[in-house]
């Protein structure tokens, strides 16, 4: 495997580890909670409002990570198997992941909106521009 798929699927591990690490810390402020009786189950069947902030904002950023990282992993998974990963589709990925970080730690802490608009909005950016740059060597490249 060369070195470039290798940094890929690092930047893919990255973006697992940053959405399990929020699901390890969502439950680490939710579960005690529950538990020390501080907030009813039939709260939070439906709802999360029962839970204090921080827990919701973990909550959201969770949900958050199955939205554009989605279309990051379909895009990674599609130039591993295509065999047309190359050092842009690296750039392109970490900077993504490095972004996805950015956003979560605004999100998980201050939550200031014109920020994390703009560290998701700049994720996005890239996203667009790693799709548009696959498709195009997919589509360009001859015995594909």
């Amino acid at each position: 495997m060369a070195l470039v798929e290798k940094l890929l699927i690092v930047a893919m591990a990255l973006q697992v580890l940053l959405t399990m690490g929020i699901l390890l810390w969502m439950g680490m402020e939710r579960v005690p909670r529950v538990i020390r009786g501080e907030i009813p189950a039939a709260k939070i069947a439906v709802e999360r409002d029962a839970y204090p902030l921080r827990a919701r904002l973990l909550s959201n950023n969770f949900d958050n990570q199955f939205q554009l990282p989605v279309l990051f992993y379909v895009a990674a998974l599609l130039s591993l198997w295509s065999g047309v990963t190359g050092w842009s589709e690296v750039i392109l990925a970490v900077l993504f992941v490095a972004l996805r970080y950015v956003h979560a730690a605004i999100h998980v802490t201050h939550n200031q909106l014109q920020s994390r608009f703009t560290a998701y909005a700049a994720g996005l950016v890239v996203l667009a521009v790693l799709w548009v740059w696959l498709l195009l060597r997919l589509l360009l490249s001859p015995g594909i």
